[in-house]
């Protein structure tokens, strides 16, 4: 059975989760900040590679909520699975 389709966020919703990517100057880290001003929170460090000439960095950002809804969907999953009693701790 195919996965449900994502829901997309209604016109001056929030995305949950957002990518930035660029060339590493003062523009990029503004985006990020501005980014963190609005509440969202870094999720995981910058990614940083080179064209050849310049250097271009990613750097994602969530949303406080996105990340504990996903804790919770987590949690009710693992709540879900049958365990039998073997296995490791």
């Amino acid at each position: 059975m195919p996965a449900p389709a994502p829901a997309v966020p209604a016109a001056g919703e929030r995305l949950a989760y957002r990518l930035f990517t660029g060339p590493d100057d003062r523009a990029f880290c503004e985006r990020v900040s501005a980014a963190l001003a609005e509440g969202y929170v870094l999720h995981g460090g910058p990614a940083v590679t080179s064209n050849g000439g310049s250097v271009i960095v990613a750097q994602a950002v969530v949303l406080p909520a996105a990340i504990a809804s996903a804790d919770a969907a987590v949690a009710n999953a693992v709540d879900d699975l049958e365990f039998d009693g073997e296995g490791h701790a």
